[in-house]
């Protein structure tokens, strides 16, 4: 008997809609599902964005995969999670993990999969792309990502403001990804360059509570939540 293969599902970033045909279509086809668990133990953000697309045949395997960033704390729960993974996928049935966003981007799929891989060298793992954050959120203010010869920067959650001084230096567009934990101290410092009106926020992108802020004037006490993306464009567009 053959391996199945190990599927990577991007499920966009909140939207059920922004699922890709392809993704939806492997979605229905496969007997077993993996998604991340939310705080509480139960089915995570990336099972509500496709859980309208599911069949009630199929078997959900909800994985512990925390939100910390203790190495020796992820690796294990990476571990833990190809254990439950690999049983269906050595007895030749494909498996689907689905991830908020894309699997490309900063995704916990990525570490699964590897581990995975360590303990069957084989495995056929597959990935289908989607809808990113920061496209979703450039799309929801009205406004293209980049243009012409602009540069990207993105940069991850809890990064340093070194960080972002380095990347402004080169890149006209910079992308903050769960930008929560530093925003007080990221907001200051667009404050003293002057740059409130060139940096623009969404929190909870394609979800129902979604919120825009097209500037980040007038938000100095503002609290974002966890899922909040900021796009800062350091040189202004002519």
């Amino acid at each position: 008997m053959g391996l199945g293969t190990f599927w990577g599902i991007s499920a966009g970033a909140g939207d059920p809609d922004w699922l890709t045909v392809k993704g939806a279509k492997l979605l229905r086809s496969v007997k077993w599902l993996a998604c991340p668990q939310g705080a509480a133990g139960q089915p995570g953000l990336a099972f509500q964005i496709v859980r309208s697309w599911l069949q009630p045949e199929q078997t959900l395997l909800s994985l512990h995969l925390p939100f910390v960033t203790h190495s020796a704390q992820l690796q294990a729960a990476w571990m833990a999670a190809a254990e439950q993974l690999a049983p269906p996928l050595e007895q030749g049935e494909d498996v689907a993990f689905v991830c908020a966003g894309d699997v490309g981007l900063y995704s916990t799929f990525a570490y699964v999969a590897q581990a995975l891989r360590e303990r069957i060298p084989n495995l056929s793992v597959q990935a289908i792309p989607g809808v990113s954050s920061p496209l979703a959120a450039a799309a929801l203010l009205g406004s293209p990502l980049v243009m012409g010869s602009e540069k990207l920067a993105i940069l991850p959650a809890m990064f340093a403001l070194s960080d972002l001084e380095q990347a402004c230096a080169w890149a006209e567009v910079v992308v903050l990804m769960k930008v929560a934990p530093v925003y007080p101290q990221v907001w200051q410092w667009l404050a003293e360059k002057s740059w409130l009106d060139q940096a623009s926020l969404v929190v909870w992108a394609g979800w129902p509570q979604q919120a825009l802020f097209p500037t980040l004037e007038g938000l100095a006490d503002y609290q974002p939540p966890y899922f909040s993306l900021l796009i800062l464009r350091s040189r202004q567009r002519n």
